[in-house]
């Protein structure tokens, strides 16, 4: 089979059922009941790579949809290939509520989570 023919490999993260109530829940206190919430990844922060979560209501070419509960998460092909099969959670502690994102890619993090570097 010549290189990159075939099947390609399915992409996958996963919405926790935390971040997908979260989501719920921002939607509604927003006024936002069609949006989406969309992560991307961009150059920067203290790792190399940082995260980053917008509510949108456009979808690009590019952009790969995962559901759960009722709500969507939207990711674009480059950001997806560095956070394939994620866990994307929302978390309440001591130090706070943010949405996180466990990243098997990630060679390392910074301590907020925020940012990583690919080895």
């Amino acid at each position: 089979m010549a290189e990159g023919g075939g099947i390609a490999e399915e992409r996958q993260v996963n919405l926790t059922e935390s971040a997908a109530r979260r989501i719920a829940e921002l939607q509604k206190q927003e006024g936002l009941p069609d949006a989406f919430l969309r992560l991307s990844v961009s150059g920067g922060g203290c790792s190399g790579f940082q995260y980053g979560f917008t509510f949108d209501d456009s979808r690009h070419d590019d952009d790969r949809a995962f559901e759960r509960d009722g709500v969507t998460l939207v990711i674009d092909d480059v950001s997806l290939d560095l956070v394939q099969g994620s866990d994307i959670d929302f978390v309440e502690d001591m130090m706070g509520a943010s949405f996180q994102v466990k990243n098997p890619n990630a060679a390392s993090s910074c301590g907020c989570g925020n940012s990583f570097s690919i080895g």
